[in-house]
């Protein structure tokens, strides 16, 4: 048996770095990375991050893991991917760092564990873009691979980065891809016009919240010919091929390494840490399919809130702020040295409860023990809320015919984003009332007793348009008895792509027709005395593009106009939500 040790060992060794150490790739190309290495150590096993940020100034940096693990007896590698400060080559996202023609990802690996100062033993780490060459590497299997720890990362890059339910990502993948290429200027140009192009940069990055109102979308013109990818992923709205490339879910059966997946409750990336940890532990290679873990808390993205209680407006306590590079050295102490630190004893789904504010351990997600119960919208006034029509929200179905609920969605008057899933602009949790007065509101009475919600939401609308093409965005609140309501889950659906991602058909006006929209999923107890609140709109504006309503092409209209938008709950059309209720 491997000997038992606690985790958190304090630093016994000294660190010495190498800076900018050129790493060959199978083209040719040269990728450039920081090597960390534990004094005293001969032999060490090799921790990767491979980051599009900046190999000094890292998201692994930034929580100094390197220091962190190095004095603990482990090699770290920081590397620039190719095309990006350092490195070699020409960047364009997600392309060379999988299953390609170039292989960057198992290159890196191969050639750390042949280095004199490497055990031969490597794992990766790293969140986001990090945690995407992760997941694309992990399908092209590096001998040496033994573990990956990724934080907050995607599994469908067309669902989950750039669009989700059909809608752009708009605060996120704009102000990325201006960011990226603002970053990236020294690749492409020198003298006075690289000083004249970052003067173009820098002022568009200050006037972004002016840029997320341009149209159309497809022709932004800071970054044309500089960054051409953007205005490929704005050229392909569709699901399909141009997607399919980079897509981890196609490739789960071709992954066989333990991974340990964390993901947040408000992080834009959640959908993917779920799908990637159930779809690895179904389908992937017999070393994968046992060795999966799964840590989901209430964090927003990114690695420094992990170690906080605070996500947005809420403080969910002190179990919520976690020692992230403690329970990852608890992992790879496991699968990189052979220590006995108990973390594959543990149940292999660990999941922060919001509403309690407390962890819960369990042995399979979604939850074996779940009863999907549907939620309908009803007539009649909860009395809770300033809402376009305060509706209730009731357990019973509609038995009769009900009034519908209509509004107006002007492209021009967006509702505006409040927390949230999302980057770029404020998310996690917040109170939702004042955006609720532009709403359609559906509320229940207080709740006699505690209501444990644990998995995935979907919300089931029959809908009906004034316009060829509109969206419908639903979220799902906490209300407290003094009034605050706290979002707990939302999700977005174009109505073009109701059938499908991949074929999208217009919906004729006046015609009602049946939305699903995935709110994705939480894990929150409604307390006793609190009600359960479901918001519905058409706009969620500037985490998403607008929807112009006209039926055009997306991303290449400039002008749109009003819609007028009602939503059926009677017994024909019962509209609802479906929550995952866990009664024990």
């Amino acid at each position: 048996m491997p000997r038992r040790k606690d985790a958190g060992s304090r630093p016994v060794h000294e660190v010495v770095v190498r800076r900018n150490v050129m790493v060959p790739m199978r083209d040719g190309t040269r990728l450039a990375a920081d090597i960390y290495l534990p004094r005293g150590v001969r032999r060490a096993p090799v921790l990767i991050e491979r980051t599009p940020y900046n190999k000094q100034s890292s998201s692994e940096v930034a929580v100094k893991a390197p220091e962190y693990f190095a004095s603990r007896g482990y090699a770290v590698v920081i590397q620039d991917v190719r095309g990006r400060f350092a490195s070699e080559g020409e960047f364009i996202p997600f392309h060379d760092d999988g299953w390609g023609a170039n292989r960057d990802g198992y290159d890196t690996v191969e050639w750390a564990a042949a280095e004199p100062w490497s055990s031969g033993k490597v794992g990766t780490i790293g969140g986001s873009y990090s945690g995407a060459t992760q997941y694309r590497m992990a399908p092209t299997r590096p001998p040496h691979l033994v573990a990956q720890y990724v934080r907050e990362s995607s599994s469908d890059y067309h669902e989950e980065w750039v669009y989700r339910g059909g809608a752009f990502e708009l605060a996120f993948s704009l102000g990325w891809a201006l960011n990226v290429t603002r970053s990236n200027l020294a690749q492409v140009a020198s003298g006075a016009d690289l000083e004249r192009l970052r003067g173009v940069l820098d002022q568009g990055v200050k006037d972004v919240v002016q840029w997320q109102r341009h149209l159309p979308l497809a022709d932004f013109p800071l970054i044309a010919g500089l960054s051409d990818w953007y205005r490929a992923w704005l050229r392909h709205p569709d699901d399909g091929p141009f997607w399919w490339q980079w897509n981890i879910a196609h490739r789960h059966a071709e992954i066989d390494a333990p991974i340990c997946h964390l993901g947040g409750w408000f992080d834009i990336f959640l959908r993917g840490t779920l799908t990637n940890y159930a779809g690895i532990r179904r389908r992937g290679g017999p070393r994968a399919q046992g060795a999966q873990r799964l840590i989901v808390g209430p964090w927003v993205h990114g690695p420094g809130g992990i170690g906080s209680s605070r996500h947005g407006e809420v403080d969910f306590g002190r179990a919520a702020a976690q020692d992230f590079n403690g329970l990852r050295l608890r992992w790879f102490d496991f699968w990189l040295k052979g220590v006995d630190t108990g973390v594959m004893d543990e149940p292999p789904v660990r999941l922060f409860t919001m509403g309690v504010n407390r962890w819960r351990d369990e042995e399979a997600w979604p939850l074996p023990d779940t009863r999907y119960t549907p939620c309908y919208f009803r007539d009649g006034k909860s009395r809770s809320v300033r809402s376009l029509n305060d509706g209730r929200l009731s357990f019973d179905g509609p038995s009769e015919a009900e009034s519908p609920d209509s509004f107006v969605y002007d492209p021009d008057r967006p509702v505006p984003t409040k927390g949230g899933n999302t980057l770029n602009v404020p998310g996690g949790a917040y109170d939702q009332q004042e955006v609720e007065r532009l709403c359609l509101t559906y509320t229940s009475d207080p709740l006699r007793r505690d209501l444990d919600v644990t998995g995935p939401v979907t919300c089931v609308l029959y809908g009906m348009s004034s316009t060829p093409d509109t969206d419908w965005v639903a979220r799902l609140s906490d209300v407290s008895p003094d009034g605050h309501s706290r979002n707990v889950c939302d999700g977005i659906l174009r109505a073009r792509y109701r059938e499908s991602r991949q074929h999208p058909s217009l919906i004729a006006p006046n015609q009602v027709y049946r939305y699903e929209v995935d709110l994705w999923a939480t894990s929150n107890v409604f307390r006793a005395g609190h009600r359960v609140r479901v918001t519905v709109t058409s706009s969620n504006f500037p985490r998403f593009d607008r929807n112009l309503n006209t039926g055009g092409p997306c991303n290449e209209e400039a002008r749109g106009r009003a819609a007028v938008n009602t939503v059926f709950h009677d017994a024909v059309r019962p509209s609802h939500i479906v929550l995952p209720v866990v009664e024990r």
